[in-house]
């Protein structure tokens, strides 16, 4: 019956074109039929990943009986979240608003043939679903004017949310209360506002954080990474002159630390799972999201410069390691996910029990590794099975590397678990910068050489005339657009990725990206908007400056400015930056968690952000120099590296480099703020003293 589906590049579409379930993608025909044929439209929102969204594709979606009642009553959409952010950004408001602020995925929408919602929900069961779908046909057919009266009322309460204008309230379960969600009131973003509210957001999260288990708040625990590279910033930045220092590296720290040593980090090939479902990190949600790793790979990577902890230096280099083996595909970029199941059962291909252990490592061994890893009898998680931790190292390195040499192995003859091939631009934006830096502050040039080959996939496939497709499949782009995450994540990749390499063509391609962020996804009056003016136009054009999984839109978007600015001395660019942090000092001081990217940049904004080009001609001195400017740099400072070529302004040359020359032949280092610059200096401990 799906077999409009076929034709998709999303992993998730595809998976569901055998249901029974008559699916129509998301487009134009799919609500002109709904409307030829007067019924409501369903809307079911999920991603390859999801457990919850295969449980219900089982129960409901593939079952003869509820397709015949879903086809027969409604006209039934299929939207892969990651590729469409947009549909499950305005969809997932309204969920949210209907359930007391309660939503999550599969994302079950019933809606008018004009797209305005009337119900919202997420998993159901079979019956719970059958029961729904027939509930709502029948007060579709006996009071449609109700329906459709209620439709309008929710779609223009969600208009005037997203304008900032106090909506309406309805009974929740039937409708919205969104007044209690609107932050009015705009803060300035001069400087001292700004650091005003970095002390304050650590105030916030000092009052929220798990002293004992680290993290913020109880279960189910998501890995705070935006959070955590903030809090790396803010104790960075003050130093030992403010007590938040201390307080801020602590959380940091603590965070870090457990969640490496639980279950939620994969003990034996490196990576994070989701979420924690109990607050000691013990049993994950065993997905793996790109987007998650790349950015806790950029986190424990700072937090191992600034801390010299040998965990953390690991976890960075073993989760970019994990990246490259598990994660890219055949073009050259990451995919975005992979499940939690295999052949049906979640976590399967992850944990272990006793019996298991010693029949791939003998007796000796297997008690070894069963305590090292605490696996018990009784098990922690699903029938008497246990999720591997190492909550502290063991003397003997050795033994443990043959151990999770053997049991890596044998782990590759269960069955893997599945791969959502698709390439995220954003996110492979944000696994560019990562292994960009983690190439040169580990010296690992195959994790450098990695990041090129997604920036080139990203340039060659999904960039056209300015405007980028927001996923891939195989080479070829999807027709989704690319939304303001996208242009912010990508340019801040490249921007990476340019002064790891010294290859210039990145930062122009990245000023592009931002150009058109600037010209297309403007508010007029210093925001964004997180789809672009010519997009589809949905019930209301969203915009979310708040961090969800990934960095809000608008935070991206001023990170990537802002670094811009300060390598091209674009006063334009760092003006746009700072207007878009406007919203900080506000989510600062009510939910800092969800302003963790937005408070990252922050810290660049009041660190200045510090400059740093390296000149020379290609060698080990030359590359001594631009290893001790990022691992000694300050919060946000960007890196240039060139040849120290006399020309003031080569054609293609980054501005920050224009008149930097190397010193008697040998390579320099210049620290400069907004292009005024130190004496340069040629020796890296010199180099680290400039930037301390």
């Amino acid at each position: 019956m799906a077999e409009r589906l076929r034709g998709a590049t999303s992993p998730y579409l595809l998976q569901h074109a055998d249901n029974p379930v008559d699916w129509w993608p998301w487009c134009d025909e799919a609500f002109a039929a709904a409307a030829e044929r007067d019924v409501p439209v369903l809307l079911s929102v999920g991603y390859s990943a999801c457990h919850w969204c295969h449980v219900m594709a089982h129960e409901s979606f593939a079952d003869e009986q509820t397709a015949e009642l879903v086809n027969e009553h409604l006209v039934a959409i299929k939207v892969d979240r990651e590729e469409r952010p947009d549909i499950d950004s305005v969809y997932m408001t309204a969920t949210q608003a209907m359930n007391r602020g309660q939503g999550g995925w599969p994302m079950t929408v019933f809606m008018t043939p004009e797209r305005e919602p009337f119900f919202c929900g997420t998993y159901f069961p079979q019956d719970q679903f059958q029961r729904l779908v027939l509930g709502v046909a029948k007060a579709w057919q006996e009071d449609r004017v109700a329906v459709r009266r209620q439709a309008a009322q929710i779609a223009a309460a969600l208009a005037e949310q997203a304008a900032g204008q106090p909506p309406g309230g309805i009974a929740p379960g039937r409708g919205l209360r969104l007044g209690d969600a609107v932050v009015s009131g705009a803060v300035g973003n001069q400087q001292s506002e700004l650091g005003a509210a970095c002390e304050a957001a650590v105030t916030h999260l000092a009052a929220e954080f798990d002293g004992s288990r680290g993290g913020f708040g109880g279960a189910p625990k998501f890995p705070p990474s935006m959070v955590l590279e903030f809090l790396v910033r803010h104790a960075e930045r003050v130093g030992g002159r403010q007590a938040g220092h201390t307080e801020a590296l602590a959380m940091a720290t603590k965070t870090a630390d457990a969640m490496a040593r639980g279950g939620i980090y994969d003990q034996l090939a490196g990576g994070f799972a989701r979420y924690s479902v109990d607050a000691s990190w013990v049993v994950p949600h065993f997905e793996k999201m790109l987007s998650d790793n790349a950015l806790l790979t950029r986190v424990y990577a700072h937090l191992w410069r600034r801390t010299e902890s040998a965990l953390a230096g690991r976890v960075a280099e073993e989760t970019s390691d994990w990246l490259l083996a598990e994660m890219r595909t055949p073009e050259g970029g990451f995919a975005a996910a992979l499940d939690a199941d295999s052949d049906g059962e979640e976590g399967a291909f992850y944990v272990w029990n006793p019996a298991e252990l010693a029949a791939e490592l003998g007796p000796a061994d297997a008690e070894y590794a069963a305590q090292v890893f605490g696996v018990t009898e009784t098990g922690t998680f699903e029938h008497g099975s246990s999720v591997l931790q190492l909550r502290e190292d063991p003397t003997d390195a050795a033994r443990l590397g043959g151990i999770r040499a053997a049991l890596l192995a044998a782990r590759e003859r269960r069955a893997r678990p599945g791969r959502d091939d698709k390439v995220v631009a954003a996110w492979n934006g944000l696994a560019i910068a990562a292994l960009a830096e983690a190439g040169l502050l580990f010296g690992r040039s195959d994790f450098v050489a990695a990041a090129r080959e997604a920036a080139e996939l990203l340039v060659g496939t999904h960039l056209a005339g300015g405007r980028l497709a927001r996923t891939s499949r195989a080479g070829r782009a999807s027709r989704s657009p690319g939304v303001l995450e996208d242009y912010g994540c990508v340019a801040e990749g490249l921007i990476a990725l340019a002064g790891v390499t010294g290859e210039a063509r990145w930062l122009g391609l990245a000023g592009t990206l931002l150009d058109t962020a600037l010209a297309r996804f403007g508010t007029g009056t210093g925001g964004f908007y997180d789809t672009a003016d010519d997009s589809e136009q949905l019930i209301y054009r969203p915009s979310d400056v708040a961090d969800g999984p990934s960095p809000s839109g608008t935070f991206a978007v001023a990170g990537a400015l802002l670094s811009y600015a300060a390598l091209t001395g674009s006063s334009a660019h760092r003006d746009a930056a700072l207007a878009a942090l406007d919203g900080v000092p506000a989510l600062a001081r009510s939910y800092p968690r969800a302003a963790g990217s937005g408070l990252a940049v922050a810290t660049a904004v009041l660190s200045g952000p510090v400059e740093i080009a390296v000149v020379g001609q290609p060698s080990p001195e030359r590359d001594a120099l631009q290893h001790m400017a990022l691992l000694a740099a300050p919060p946000g400072a960007v890196l240039a590296c060139g040849d120290g070529d006399t020309a003031d302004r080569r054609e293609g040359q980054v501005p920050l480099l224009a008149g930097r020359v190397a010193v008697n032949g040998s390579p320099a280092a210049y620290v400069c703020r907004d292009f005024s610059c130190r004496t340069p200096v040629t020796e890296p401990e010199q180099l680290r003293a400039a930037l301390g």
